[in-house]
C-alpha cells in the first residue's frame, strides 16, 4: 500500500497530465480556427488584456484591433435604469472548447440586461464591420442552451423606438442599426438562426426585420445546474452564412443547415408580413390596381424569389374545367387555381403562397451600412432591444466572424470543435 505522500504526489501528477493536455487539444482546436482563411476575429475567452483585463479577439497577423469586449448593461445607458455591469456578471466556466466559456445568466431584474460588446467607435469601417455591397460572412458560436433563444453574437442594436410595456421612459431613443446576427431560435426556439438587415430597420412593414433562416435542427435546453460531464457533452456549434453570389442566407447547427420550410405563412403572426409581401409584389405587376392591391406598398420590400421554373408540381385537384395545383420552386410554393378557356387551355384565376422556405432563405439585398453615427455595436450575449426580455442563457464558449460563407466542409471541422471527454 502506497504512503499518503506518494498517494498525493501520483494525484497531482496525474491532474497536472491532464491539464497539459486539455490544454494542447485547447490550443490544437484554436489554431484549426485561426487557420480557416478570412478570419476577422475570434473571441475563445482565454485571450485578455495584461493582468486579466478584457477579452480581446484573435486577429489576423498584422492587425491593428484586437476587439476587446467591454461590459454593459445597456438599461441603464437606455433608460438610465438598474446598475452597472461589470466582468463579476459573467461567470467563467473554467473549461470549454477553446479552454473557458462565459455564463450569460436568466437575469429577473428588469433593469439589468448585461451583454459584452465592442462599441461603434471601435469596429466602424474596421473588418468586423461587414456591409455593404458583395460583402459576404460567417458568424459562428459555440454554446450551451439553459434556456430561451434570442442573440448570441453580432451587429444587431434592434433600436430603442420601438414601442414595448417594458420601454417606456426611456432617456435615449435610437433607430434599428441591424447588419448581421446570429441567434439560438428567435421564430423557432433553439434552432440556428441566421439574422441579416438592408436598412437597419423593419422588414416588409413589420417592425422588426424579417430576413432570418432556421437550421432544420433544434439545440437542446441543459438546465443550469447540470453535472459537470452533461455540461462537457453538450456543446453546440451554431452558424450563420450569408453568400452575396447566391443570395443565400443559411444557418447551422453543428455543421448542419438542413432544408426547412413553413408551411401556411399567412396565418403566422410575424410571416404573413413576408406573404403579404410576396402578395404585393405579384398584384404590383399585373396591370391596373388589383383587388387586394397596396398602391402604397414600397417596392423595395416585395419578396419575390425565382419563381421562373418549377422543380415540381403536385395536382390537388382537377375537373374538366377547373385545376388546382401546388408547384414548387427553390424558394416558395405556390397554389395555382386555373380554369380552362375557350381554346383549352388553362388560365391561372389565382395564385397563393402556401409555404415559405426558411432555410436557406433567399436574400437579394446588400447588408446594411450605416454611418459612424448610425452604426451599432458587435455584441456577445444580448442585443440591444425596447422589450428587454432576458433573452438566451447559458454557456458561449467561443465567437469567431470570418469575410465570407464558409462551406459545409470547413463549418463541420468546426463543429467538430467541442469540449467532449
Amino acid at each position: 500500500m502506497l504512503p499518503l505522500p506518494m498517494k498525493r504526489l501520483l494525484l497531482l501528477s496525474s491532474f497536472a497530465l491532464s491539464t497539459a493536455h486539455a490544454d494542447d487539444s485547447a490550443q490544437a482546436r484554436r489554431e484549426t480556427v485561426t487557420g480557416i482563411p478570412g478570419l476577422v476575429a475570434f473571441w475563445d475567452f482565454v485571450k485578455r488584456e495584461p493582468d486579466g483585463g478584457r477579452f480581446l479577439a484573435h486577429v489576423p497577423e498584422g492587425a491593428d484591433n484586437d476587439y476587446p469586449l467591454d461590459a454593459g448593461n445597456y438599461v441603464k445607458e437606455y433608460w438610465g435604469q438598474g446598475r452597472d455591469a461589470t466582468y463579476d456578471d459573467f461567470p467563467l466556466l473554467g473549461r470549454g472548447p477553446f479552454g473557458q466559456a462565459i455564463q450569460i445568466r436568466h437575469e429577473e431584474d428588469i433593469t439589468f440586461r448585461p451583454l459584452l460588446y465592442v462599441p461603434r467607435e471601435r469596429l466602424h469601417d474596421t473588418p468586423l464591420d461587414i456591409k455593404g455591397a458583395k460583402r459576404s460572412l460567417t458568424v459562428v458560436a459555440w454554446a450551451i442552451r439553459n434556456r430561451g433563444g434570442h442573440a448570441l453574437a453580432g451587429i444587431w442594436h434592434e433600436g430603442t423606438d420601438l414601442k414595448h410595456e417594458a420601454g417606456t421612459d426611456i432617456r435615449k431613443v435610437q433607430l434599428g442599426q441591424r447588419q448581421y446576427g446570429l441567434f439560438a431560435g428567435n421564430n423557432i426556439s433553439g434552432t440556428a438562426c441566421a439574422h441579416v438587415s438592408e436598412n437597419g430597420a423593419g422588414t416588409f412593414l413589420n417592425r422588426f426585420a424579417m430576413h432570418k433562416s432556421n437550421s432544420i435542427d433544434v439545440s437542446p435546453v441543459i438546465p443550469v445546474d447540470a453535472p459537470d460531464d452533461v455540461i462537457d457533452a453538450s456543446w453546440q456549434c451554431f452558424a450563420m452564412t450569408f453568400d452575396h453570389g447566391t443570395d443565400q442566407l443559411i444557418s447551422w447547427l453543428n455543421g448542419r443547415s438542413g432544408d426547412r420550410w413553413f408551411d401556411h405563412p399567412k396565418k403566422d403572426p410575424s410571416l404573413s408580413t413576408a406573404y403579404n409581401a410576396w402578395r404585393q409584389g405579384h398584384l404590383h405587376r399585373e396591370p391596373g390596381l388589383q383587388e387586394g392591391e397596396d398602391p402604397d406598398f414600397p417596392m423595395d420590400q416585395f419578396y419575390n424569389p425565382p419563381e421562373d421554373t418549377p422543380l415540381s408540381t403536385e395536382v390537388v385537384s382537377e375537373t374538366d374545367t377547373e385545376k388546382v395545383e401546388v408547384q414548387e420552386f427553390p424558394y416558395t410554393r405556390v397554389q395555382f387555381t386555373s380554369r380552362k378557356d375557350a381554346g383549352g387551355g388553362w388560365k391561372v384565376l389565382d395564385r397563393d403562397l402556401v409555404s415559405l422556405r426558411l432555410n436557406p432563405w433567399w436574400y437579394p439585398h446588400d447588408l446594411y451600412e450605416p454611418t459612424r453615427e448610425s452604426g451599432g455595436p458587435f455584441s456577445i450575449g444580448r442585443v440591444i432591444h425596447s422589450a428587454r426580455t432576458s433573452g438566451f442563457s447559458g454557456w458561449i464558449g467561443g465567437v469567431a466572424v470570418f469575410d465570407h460563407a464558409l462551406d459545409a466542409e470547413e463549418l463541420a471541422a468546426l463543429a467538430a470543435l467541442d469540449d467532449r471527454p
